[in-house]
This record gives structure tokens, sequence and C-alpha cells, in this order.
């Protein structure tokens, strides 16, 4: 089974969506808003990607936040990660023990078909 966590009305969400809608993929939304990613979420999924590619520091909450001006730690980035999931770059999947963050057409074709 394939797990999608995001927003549902986030434009790579829904391209991500539509792609295994496409191709008759089975997958399971976790939507950020009605369901809070913990600690333990984030780290599991920096097991399998990375901390650049999944903190999302051109998100709205990022700069609502002033988070550039902070200079955070690479510790508190995953500390914020954890509390305010908006800044997680999406989508996150996982499948088959790994991580996929964001969209990538060609990407997303050799990973999962």
């Amino acid at each position: 089974m394939i797990k999608v966590f995001g927003i549902k009305n986030c434009d790579s969400v829904k391209k991500a969506l539509k792609f295994f809608k496409e191709n008759n993929l089975d997958y399971e939304l976790t939507d950020f808003k009605q369901t809070v990613v913990t600690k333990e979420d984030v780290t599991r999924w920096l097991e399998g990607s990375s901390l650049l590619e999944l903190f999302n520091a051109r998100s709205t909450t990022y700069r609502n936040l002033k988070l550039k001006e902070k200079n955070l730690s690479d510790n508190e980035k995953i500390s914020y990660l954890s509390r305010e999931n908006l800044l997680i770059k999406r989508p996150v999947i996982e499948f088959d023990d790994k991580i996929v963050v964001g969209f990538n057409q060609s990407k997303y074709e050799g990973i999962f078909l």
C-alpha cells in the first residue's frame, strides 16, 4: 500500500494522487490538517530522505514564522517539522521501505510502475 502524507488541496499532492489513480495504484492519504505528524514520523522519513529535501524553506509557513532570520540548526528544523507540519515538503510517500518527497513524474514512473 502506498501511504501519502500531505494536504489534499496542495497542487503537488493533487498531482501525486492523480498519478496513482490514473495508474490504478492503491493509496491511503493522511492529511496534515487532520492528523498531526509526530517527531517519530519525521525521524523515519529522514532515514530515507534528507532534511534539505523534507524541510520546505519556500513555504508560506516558513516566511510567516520568520525562520530564515533564526538560522536554525538541523535539530531545530526537525523540531519545527514536528510542530508545524505545513513546513514539510509535500507529498511525503512511504512505499516498500522507501521515502519519496515531492512530485516528479519520471521519478514516480520509475518507482511505482
